[in-house]
């Protein structure tokens, strides 16, 4: 036995559920570790565009073993129209996702963030035109209080990173729909191939229009920003994988709690008390509604229940 795997033993041997809840909160660290990553980028002094290029390359290298190993049947498909659509929704939640993380509390990202589910399901009627009961209605509604709680219109001024933050919520929203569409008939690796290979031509032309020589140290924390986005969207897809949406679920509120101690350590940020009060109404509304999802059968597969939380691409 190796020695990595004599190390991994007693959590191998955990219960499933223990398991999938430790998964959870290693990837919400590393989630709340990229919007961190992605701060100190910004202010560092590298345009955001640039940083959403880098982060797609890095990206794109994260997935070479996979584009070896599948070879070009892989990314055999007649749906380049939706895998398009798809691609420039998450190419403009990631920018606007990433600008509002360089000028927001991580916080106050993260828990505008949690929108994200509320927006998918309205999308849902919309588009896909499922029919939704008066319960996920209803946390439809308590969802969105809980949005206002957080802007409090009226009472707090309303910044361009706050819009960028719904903005990303609702572009998200906008690629898990096309990801529902397609994955009817695409599998889930070509989905994540197909999106990476056209968002990297797409993040690529801003960035040539800003773009300025990245020094090593930036150079390293685009290389951690390819390895906590892949390793975290790992861990996050498998805790899905192992249990129930309904016990996963629930420990994704760590990503709030873990931006908000690591904006507190490194750039002095500290959110307001209706922050984590919207946060926590939005959050609940969002577990019902995916939890609803998943019984229900409408994402078609685990994979996709995961990508609604964890976004595209990111």
């Amino acid at each position: 036995m190796s020695s990595a795997r004599l190390l991994l033993k007693p959590f191998l041997s955990a219960p499933a559920v223990i398991q999938a809840a430790s998964l959870m909160i290693i990837a919400c660290l590393l989630f709340s570790i990229l919007g961190a990553l992605i701060r100190g980028l910004a202010d560092s002094g590298m345009p955001v565009f640039q940083i959403v290029f880098l982060r797609n390359v890095a990206g794109l290298l994260f997935l070479l073993p996979w584009f070896i190993k599948a070879g070009p049947s892989g990314l055999k498909t007649k749906r380049f129209g939706l895998y398009f659509t798809r691609s420039f929704f998450g190419f403009l939640s990631m920018a606007t996702w990433f600008y509002a993380v360089s000028v927001l509390p991580l916080a106050d990202a993260v828990a505008l963030n949690f929108t994200a589910p509320i927006f998918g399901t309205i999308l849902a009627i919309l588009v896909l035109k499922e029919v939704v009961g008066i319960r996920r209605a209803a946390a439809m509604t308590v969802g969105f209080i809980g949005a206002m709680i957080i802007l409090r219109p009226g009472l707090a001024e309303m910044s361009l990173g706050t819009y960028a933050a719904l903005f990303s919520a609702v572009t998200m929203a906008g690629s898990i729909t096309f990801v529902k569409l397609l994955s009817r008939t695409e599998s889930t690796a070509a989905i994540v191939a197909w999106t990476q290979l056209m968002i990297l031509p797409m993040s690529l032309i801003p960035a040539l229009m800003v773009w300025q020589i990245p020094s090593l140290d930036q150079l390293l924390s685009i290389l951690l920003i390819g390895v906590t986005a892949t390793v975290g969207h790992l861990c996050y897809t498998k805790s899905f994988a192992l249990a129930d949406a309904s016990v996963v679920m629930p420990f994704d509120f760590f990503r709030l709690i873990f931006s908000a101690v690591l904006g507190f350590i490194f750039f002095m940020q500290e959110p307001d008390i209706y922050t984590y009060i919207g946060a926590a109404v939005i959050f609940a509304s969002s577990i019902y509604i995916a939890i609803r999802e998943t019984r229900a059968g409408t994402a078609g597969n685990k994979d996709i229940v995961a990508e609604i939380r964890t976004g595209p691409v990111r």
